[in-house]
């Protein structure tokens, strides 16, 4: 998933802690090996191959997560769109290319989460545009430490934190004590906020995460991109989401990213259970209602 993963466990049994850190990882390679749009023969990118030609059948787990991605496209007005990688594919963050209007242009037509169409009766996935592609960059990873909390819970392990990049998800706390989580300073290598927590989801967007700046104009050019103009958002630096499973807080964190602040708050503030954590162009700190009360009550 181009990232790194770590898995931090408790184990009365030597032996039980290897075999379940061993599964996490296997459970990640193999999450990796179905949803990479990078490798070749992946159910991803024979989706991609396809979809367009015919409709394609897909696993159950396939089939859930691209429901998921187009239920938060729906939640967000498109803010959230796994279909982005049409422009998305024109970026080359290491070569520092970025596509040219033209191309952008013509990315954009392609880009709507209308164009897939999931059938649920056979389990199929079809495009209506010949120019769709989907990247499930900004879901799979939470799916991905979903699925390896879910491993774990299976072989008996109670106290855990997995983490995938910018994602992460706490099984219970740590030994008695909370969790304690570190929101990055985007431009800097210190910790803005230290945030303590047990049993929860959270997960990161940011735009320090794959970019690239131009030395002419000074632009950042990051990976986060605004499907309705194929371009990187520039409103914030970063975006915390705390939710209940880790699959809901990386696509929220990517989509109020899109929204920026006043939008996005509005979206998560409308969510039960869900808090979010922005932080803006300039450097300011924003929160959720909840979490604003929270911060009053221990004032």
């Amino acid at each position: 998933m181009g990232t790194e993963v770590s898995v931090q466990l408790w184990s009365d049994d030597p032996s039980l802690a290897e075999r379940a850190m061993q599964s996490v990882l296997n459970e990640m390679s193999r999450v990796d090996g179905q949803f990479s749009p990078y490798i070749a023969d992946s159910e991803l990118s024979k989706i991609n191959r396809h979809a367009f030609k015919a409709p394609v059948t897909v696993t159950t787990e396939m089939f859930r997560l691209l429901s998921a991605a187009n239920s938060v496209s729906e939640l967000s007005d498109g803010a959230f769109d796994v279909t982005f990688s049409a422009a998305g594919k024109l970026y080359d963050y290491r070569q520092a290319r970025v596509p040219k209007t033209s191309e952008l242009k013509l990315a954009i037509s392609a880009i709507d989460y209308r164009h897939l169409l999931l059938e649920a009766e056979d389990s199929t996935v079809r495009f209506k545009h010949r120019g769709t592609h989907i990247d499930l960059g900004g879901i799979a990873k939470g799916h991905a430490v979903d699925r390896s909390i879910s491993v774990l819970k299976k072989l008996g392990i109670r106290h855990a934190l997995v983490s995938a990049g910018g994602d992460s998800r706490l099984l219970g706390d740590r030994r008695g004590k909370p969790w304690v989580t570190g929101i990055k300073n985007p431009r800097g290598e210190d910790t803005l906020l230290m945030v303590p927590l047990e049993n929860i989801a959270i997960s990161t967007s940011g735009d320090y995460e794959r970019y690239f700046i131009d030395s002419e104009s000074g632009v950042r050019h990051h990976h986060i991109l605004n499907p309705q103009d194929g371009k990187s958002v520039a409103e914030l630096r970063s975006a915390t989401v705390l939710a209940q499973d880790s699959t809901t807080a990386d696509a929220l964190s990517t989509t109020v990213f899109v929204l920026g602040v006043k939008k996005g708050l509005e979206l998560i503030n409308s969510i039960p259970s869900v808090d979010a954590i922005i932080i803006d162009a300039s450097g300011l700190l924003h929160y959720s209602k909840d979490l604003q009360r929270l911060a009053s009550s221990r004032q």
